[in-house]
């Protein structure tokens, strides 16, 4: 039976506030989703919060309903709330009507099949969240393997990176490296590495794809590391015809993955 709690003073709602804050998520495990679809979403890749905050309003609603049910199930617990107190949870004046508390979930490397996609996307040092949450979503919309982090990446499960991935999060194996650690594991099997650089002739629409393709997206305001575009094995430049000298790190990842995509699905029908 689910509880209600409508008091800011409760010692679960700033526990579960907390959670805004990387150190708290880092020691509590847990990390915030909010919103119904996202939500729904990661119930169907059996992803369950520990803790389920839902507003009176739509205590009815099927989808809540169902929530409520496996989380109860599961062994988590959902509280009634206030529409204040979901503000004060998401940060939001404007609150989704649940909010879920969630256990952090990683893959590693070891655990990867590279032949689940013939595209997987690699992004190193990535520092902005909406760029982390876009990039996740360009990886489901493309059917990627995964999401490989390298270095010292923003955190993908602060609030602001599982809010852009719109559920993504749930959906796209996420793994977190360091290049010691995934260059090794690349070589180990088949895989081609392609880093995107302003120091190459290589066009990406004429670029020899070969999958499984791993595509290398660097720092939104350094690029790639000249050691790592050294042992990527084909560079690729998209051309700037304006005065930009570069796209945005996700906009860019976004237009090589369907590109990749393109190449990819003409190959298999020759």
């Amino acid at each position: 039976m689910p509880r209600i709690i409508t008091a800011f003073s409760n010692p679960l709602v700033k526990r579960i506030q907390a959670l805004r804050d990387k150190r708290h998520r880092r020691e509590e495990g847990m990390f915030l989703a909010e919103g119904l679809r996202i939500l729904t979403e990661a119930r169907e890749t059996g992803r369950i919060p520990e803790f389920l905050f839902y507003a009176e309003a739509s205590a009815r609603h099927p989808l809540v309903t169902v929530l409520v049910k496996d989380v109860e199930a599961a062994g988590g617990e959902a509280i009634e709330t206030t529409e204040a107190i979901l503000s004060k949870l998401s940060g939001k004046d404007n609150p989704q009507s649940v909010v879920g508390a969630f256990p952090v979930f990683d893959a590693e490397l070891s655990s990867l099949d590279r032949s689940a996609s013939t595209i997987w996307l690699v992004a190193e040092r990535l520092r902005d969240p909406g760029n982390l949450g876009t990039i996740l979503r360009t990886g489901d919309a493309v059917g990627a393997g995964g999401l490989i982090l390298i270095g010292d990446c923003v955190d993908p499960f602060s609030t602001e990176a599982v809010r852009a991935s719109m559920g993504a999060l749930f959906t796209v194996p996420l793994i977190r490296a360091s290049w010691e650690s995934f260059l090794p594991w690349l070589r180990s099997g088949p895989g081609q590495l392609v880093g995107l650089s302003l120091r190459t002739d290589n066009h990406y629409r004429t670029a020899p794809y070969a999958a499984p393709t791993f595509l290398l997206t660097g720092n939104e305001a350094q690029g790639l590391p000249a050691e790592m575009e050294e042992e990527c094995d084909l560079l690729v430049k998209m051309p700037m015809l304006g005065k930009a000298d570069s796209l945005n790190a996700a906009v860019a990842t976004a237009v090589m993955a369907y590109e990749v995509l393109a190449h990819h699905s003409l190959a298999g029908s020759n």
